[in-house]
């Protein structure tokens, strides 16, 4: 195996070979065996070993193994703990989830701290086929079918084209020593019950599953890149602009293809949505229907679909006293001054009559029946008229404030247009500066 080993990295890995490397290792039969080959074929390693604490002593004897395994090969070596039941926790996370984050938020920063290029992982192709098994049966697209990546940024899986069984036979026939975690023997893990129940059965329905397995994983991988060629195409005709992590998706576009829902996934999978048959629907709903995931939105505005990160909801109004100079607000910090001179031309500012105001003001988002005296405009003109002639957006309008007096009377729509009784007159006494940064 350490032949194979090395000719795989010569032909698919080669650029390992002049690198600093970190390999995660457990104290099991795989990482283990990928540290020997690494070793054997001199490769620049150092080891990385995550003691979650979830074992008790247990955990404690894999951690010395590690370090012994370090000593004996005289490799630098990195050992963290983790309170790992107590971030699962506070982070409402399983078990696994939260050993997973931790273990590669580490990796990534002890990496970056010390200058290791890549963090080599002992994936083997046994766990490729369950994590395929494990997406397949959760329900996924094409991408969740197509595996694990060999090479994703720096971590590497060297051993991903062998098998389990491969792995276990070279350790046996080298002597090499390894830990067994007693926990990977549990099938209350879904991973455990595909390996100890369901993979067995597979196997013996064909022999040779693996093999069958990556052929089927080339084609997938082969079909997704046609995919994303033809999605980057497609999306360049639907994507009007992005601006402030919002996206603009024309609906015509999507009503011209055959099969839209297939589009609409692949442009918004990586948005948590779920509700693939609401989010067809919106294509023909009225404005202002919505579909949420945990993180977006998607909005019907006319002939649109906006996509925007869900923002959260503000409790009541923002109140401004009137010795107050500056005030801190989701859309940035209004400063207030009193000046002597007035400059039209400064964009995001404006001047007011300080005298003609009711304090305390207050700072809200609009409501039915708004209506204000636009500045320049003779007479009054309602808000949802205001916003409909400046052809905002439902995102737009939902993100505009206004800063009104103690009457409720608008002052400024801010940002966009303040209102004409209380601009500055040759009457007044005390010039107010009111300006957003």
């Amino acid at each position: 195996m350490l032949n194979q080993f090395k000719n795989h990295i010569t032909t698919s890995l080669n650029f390992l070979k002049e690198a600093k490397l970190l390999v995660a290792i457990s104290g099991g039969v795989d990482s283990v065996v990928l540290t020997h080959l690494c070793h054997g074929i001199g490769l620049n390693i150092a080891l990385a070993h995550c003691n979650f604490n979830l074992r008790g002593n247990e955990s404690d004897a894999d951690e010395d193994f590690v370090r012994r395994l370090a000593e004996q090969f005289n490799l630098e070596v990195f050992v963290q703990r983790f309170n790992t039941d107590e971030y699962a926790k506070t982070n409402k996370r399983s078990t696994q989830m939260a050993a997973r984050e931790l273990r590669y938020n580490w990796f990534e920063e002890l990496s970056n701290k010390l200058g290791y290029e890549y963090i080599l992982t002992a994936h083997h192709a046994d766990d490729n086929l369950e994590t395929f098994l494990i997406n397949f049966t959760r329900g996924t697209g094409i991408e969740g079918l197509t595996g694990i990546p060999e090479v994703n940024g720096r971590f590497v899986r060297p051993l991903l084209s062998f098998s389990s069984e491969k792995i276990l036979t070279h350790a046996k026939q080298e002597g090499i020593k390894w830990r067994e975690d007693s926990s990977n023997k549990s099938v209350k893990y879904l991973r455990n019950k595909l390996r100890h129940e369901v993979v067995p059965i597979l196997k013996d329905i064909n022999p040779e599953l693996l093999q069958s397995f990556q052929s089927t994983m080339s084609h997938l991988n082969d079909s997704a890149s046609i995919i994303n060629d033809q999605m980057d195409t497609f999306l360049k005709q639907a994507m009007v602009y992005e601006k402030d992590s919002e996206i603009r998706f024309k609906i015509s576009v999507f009503k011209k293809l055959k099969h839209p829902k297939a589009y609409l996934f692949e442009a918004l999978k990586a948005y948590g949505f779920t509700a693939w048959n609401d989010i067809l629907r919106l294509l023909d709903a009225q404005p202002g229907k919505q579909v949420l995931s945990n993180t977006h939105r998607l909005i019907k505005d006319r002939e649109y679909l906006l996509l925007s990160p869900k923002l959260p909801e503000l409790k009541g109004p923002i109140t401004i006293l009137e010795q107050s100079p500056e005030v801190n607000t989701p859309f940035g910090l209004l400063r207030f001054e009193v000046v002597n001179e007035v400059n039209n031309d400064l964009k995001h500012t404006i001047y007011v009559d300080k005298h003609s105001l009711k304090y305390p003001l207050k700072l809200r988002k609009r409501k039915t029946g708004d209506v204000f005296y636009p500045y320049g405009m003779l007479g009054k003109k309602k808000l949802s008229k205001y916003f409909k002639d400046e052809k905002l957006s439902l995102l737009d309008k939902e993100q505009t404030w206004l800063l009104c007096n103690a009457d409720d009377e608008i002052i400024w729509v801010v940002g966009k247009r303040a209102d004409n009784r209380f601009r500055v007159t040759n009457a007044t006494q005390e010039v107010l500066k009111i300006t957003l940064n």
